[in-house]
């Protein structure tokens, strides 16, 4: 017995009525990105393992899926590395190509190969699939869909405040409440020079990154296991105990950063966001200033933003941030840039939960045409022609089956009109109608049917 097929961990099927909803929650987006001004750019599945090795840090490099060279990859790899299982030595040797880990930097590889036929700034939004070679779980996935904004070319702090108003606006629309936390680089820059050890800058962010993971002593311990000494964690530790609003968090902050000029210009940065966005007003979100919040890639340098669902135990559906110089890894330099990614996947598991997708609705005909032979088939069928021409979606059923089956067929599809025609219909060029919801059904000419479906 042949094995039944299945599908890799952490990638999955989606039926008709999955899509229906996907599509919805991407056409919201879609929608609220032009609203905003952004156009629409993709790029390849896959990009140059040069391209993106070493943007995401040692964790996001190791989570890249490579694409083995074509034809006999080992060919020209070193023996001696082969005998050794240097698998990390080996990658580049045979693999020169990986499947894209986000949106973000081949966006920014876009902006300088196509940097002279752009207006900037330049605003674009992209909606494709990225890969991560994670460890599947509940709302994370090895292949999933994401949905990001940017724009480059632009240091005005007026942007970071419109993405905190787009990711307003997206929710609001899909009725999803939510909290956008919001924290600077630049703020967690200068805590890293009060401990004195500029080597570990990253070990700090990433670790602090996880307080609501794993708690304060889960973070103190995970700082210590990186070689930062208890000294340096004693002159950060003040932060564990930051609360209050958004502006009295900034104000306990500023007195602890008043020896880094770095931090108080990340502390300014961030009230100015805040204090405008409340000017401005959100129709629906929480706006949080987070401290621990400091996303794990590397590129980011002043706000960074993550979005949680109220109330729903969930990873975060939403995050992004400022990028000073991301470009500047593939030679151009000086083009200041910020984007926001939605994540699609998480969100459409919130919708599921908070059970906001039950109205969405899957595409279907209007009408169903009955077959009862050779004859009859190719009347109804030039109808349904007439129909469609008439921006009706119309269907005929492909066989001369039994009359039970096609009904049944019709049901199980939600069709709300069966039409059928047998030699009397023809005959006075009409077709019997049912009305599947009522059982109801009467004779009707063509003319009558058109205005009955389109209305």
């Amino acid at each position: 017995m042949a094995q039944k097929p299945g599908i890799p961990k952490g990638t999955r099927d989606f039926d008709s009525q999955q899509i229906a909803k996907r599509n919805y929650i991407i056409q919201t987006i879609k929608s609220q990105f032009e609203k905003f001004g952004f156009a629409p750019i993709e790029t390849p599945s896959f990009e140059n393992l040069s391209t993106l090795m070493g943007k995401y840090g040692e964790e996001g490099d190791r989570l890249i899926f490579k694409i083995l060279n074509s034809g006999d990859f080992l060919k020209k790899a070193d023996s001696t590395l082969l005998k050794q299982k240097e698998s990390k030595k080996l990658t580049r040797q045979i693999a020169d190509k990986a499947l894209r880990y986000d949106l973000t930097v081949p966006f920014a590889r876009y902006v300088v190969q196509h940097q002279n036929e752009l207006v900037f700034p330049f605003k674009r939004y992209q909606i494709q699939p990225v890969w991560r070679a994670d460890r599947p779980q509940k709302g994370r996935f090895r292949e999933f869909f994401q949905c990001d904004a940017d724009v480059v070319g632009s240091q005005s702090l007026w942007q970071d405040v419109e993405f905190a108003l787009l990711y307003d606006a997206v929710f609001d629309s899909l009725k999803v409440p939510v909290t956008i936390k919001i924290n600077n680089r630049k703020i967690l820059t200068g805590l890293s020079e009060l401990l004195e050890e500029s080597d570990k800058f990253t070990d700090f962010v990433v670790a602090l990154d996880k307080l609501d993971k794993i708690g304060r002593e889960g973070v103190i311990a995970e700082m210590q296991l990186k070689g930062i000494s208890q000294n340096s964690i004693d002159k950060i530790y003040p932060i564990f105990d930051i609360n209050g609003n958004n502006i009295e968090k900034i104000t306990q902050l500023k007195n602890l950063l008043k020896t880094s000029e770095t931090g108080q210009k990340g502390l300014e940065e961030l009230q100015f966001v805040l204090e405008s966005i409340k000017e401005t007003g959100l129709k629906s979100a929480q706006i949080e200033f987070d401290i621990t919040l400091a996303r794990g890639l590397n590129y980011y340098t002043g706000s960074i933003y993550e979005v949680s669902a109220t109330g729903i135990q969930m990873g975060s559906i939403g995050g992004g941030g400022r990028y000073d110089d991301l470009t500047g890894i593939f030679g151009l330099k000086n083009m200041s840039g910020i984007g926001i990614s939605f994540g699609l996947d998480r969100i459409y598991l919130v919708m599921e939960e908070l059970e906001l997708l039950k109205e969405v609705n899957l595409a279907k005909p209007k009408i169903l045409f009955i077959n009862f032979g050779k004859k009859e088939a190719l009347y109804s069928l030039k109808a349904v022609q007439k129909l469609r021409d008439n921006g009706i979606s119309a269907e005929l059923y492909p066989d001369k089956a039994k009359m039970k089956k096609q009904m049944s067929y019709a049901h199980k599809r939600q069709i709300p009109y069966v039409a059928m025609a047998g030699t009397n219909e023809m005959e006075k060029a009409v077709f019997t109608l049912k009305n599947m919801n009522t059982g109801e059904q009467n004779e009707i000419d063509f003319d009558s049917l058109t205005k009955l479906l389109k209305n």
